[in-house]
């Protein structure tokens, strides 16, 4: 047989995970997704043409892409992943096999959902909710464009490998995050070279992480505070940001965080002019785009070279 198509794993991944619901590791998912589907030997041998990946765990991961935008499953920490409460009163309320109906809507219908921190307040906490995409409505129709559905993929495809980027910072040190942000700035054209760029981060920092020289002699400096948080990033902390930069006679200050922040934190920073807030859908989206974390693989787009059949 050959491996089915990705929306065919949503039943067996949902069915395992509410039967483990402290959670799973991913591969073992895979695996269990496989064992429900049947899946001979060759059939999981099968690999994406890029070679990169198995066939059956890239479909078994994007049927849980699905699980998560609905809301169904989550990744509580890289290679991990857990039914939720909602997902646990789906799958009661839905017995064994799952209509069509149920399986098609799962599979389309929150395909432009995004997960991304949502802050309600000034002590709230970021938590993974389903949002509605930046895609306009008209573009969702099935009668689009084959360019527009390559557009379409590679917009899910990023979305999907930013929410990854983020799960696997979370299960980093706050040291490394620390690295990874500065190997960001320098990536996006900060400092004249990569030693040019300190880690300063630790007991006794004032609340310092990182420093950028923006000249040989470091006459001109920006100062960075990095947060590997699950909790919003409220007020204080960037009041107590501020007050080290001005420690430093500091003009510049970047706040780069894994979560979001509250609306009093943005007020407070747009109100001072010297701190620019970078939050955790934007550090990922600069991520993704300077290849930090990341690769990119070239895929061949052909079009009729018109010039060529001119007389």
């Amino acid at each position: 047989m050959t491996v089915p198509t990705y929306d065919q794993f949503i039943e067996p991944i949902l069915r395992f995970l509410a039967a483990h619901p402290d959670g799973a590791r991913a591969r073992d998912v895979h695996d269990a997704a496989a064992d429900a589907l049947q899946l001979s030997e060759t059939d999981r041998a099968e690999r994406l043409p890029s070679g990169m990946q198995a066939v059956y765990k890239n479909r078994s991961g994007w049927a849980h892409d699905r699980l998560k935008r609905a809301g169904l499953s989550e990744c509580p920490r890289r290679g991990y992943w857990r039914i939720t409460t909602k997902g646990i009163e789906f799958a009661q309320a839905n017995s064994a096999p799952l209509s069509a109906t149920s399986i098609e809507d799962l599979a389309d219908s929150y395909r432009h959902i995004r997960l991304r921190p949502e802050v309600d307040s000034e002590e709230g906490s970021s938590n993974n909710t389903p949002e509605q995409s930046l895609l306009e409505p008209s573009s969702r129709e099935v009668s689009v464009s084959p360019d527009e559905r390559l557009e379409l993929a590679l917009n899910e495809i990023e979305e999907s490998v930013a929410t990854e980027l983020l799960e696997s910072i979370a299960d980093s040190s706050p040291q490394f995050f620390e690295i990874l942000v500065l190997d960001l700035l320098h990536s996006m054209g900060y400092g004249t070279s990569r030693d040019a760029l300190k880690r300063v981060g630790g007991s006794g920092d004032s609340g310092i992480d990182g420093i950028i020289s923006l000249d040989r002699l470091g006459l001109e400096k920006v100062y960075i505070q990095a947060k590997r948080w699950q909790n919003s990033v409220g007020r204080p902390e960037i009041q107590g940001f501020y007050g080290a930069l001005a420690g430093q006679r500091a003009t510049k200050g970047v706040f780069i965080t894994t979560s979001m922040y509250t609306k009093q934190a943005v007020e407070f920073a747009d109100s001072v002019e010297r701190i620019v807030l970078v939050d955790g859908v934007q550090l990922a989206k600069y991520m993704i785009e300077y290849g930090i974390g990341v690769s990119h693989r070239a895929i061949k787009v052909p079009k009729l070279d018109s010039d060529y059949f001119e007389d």
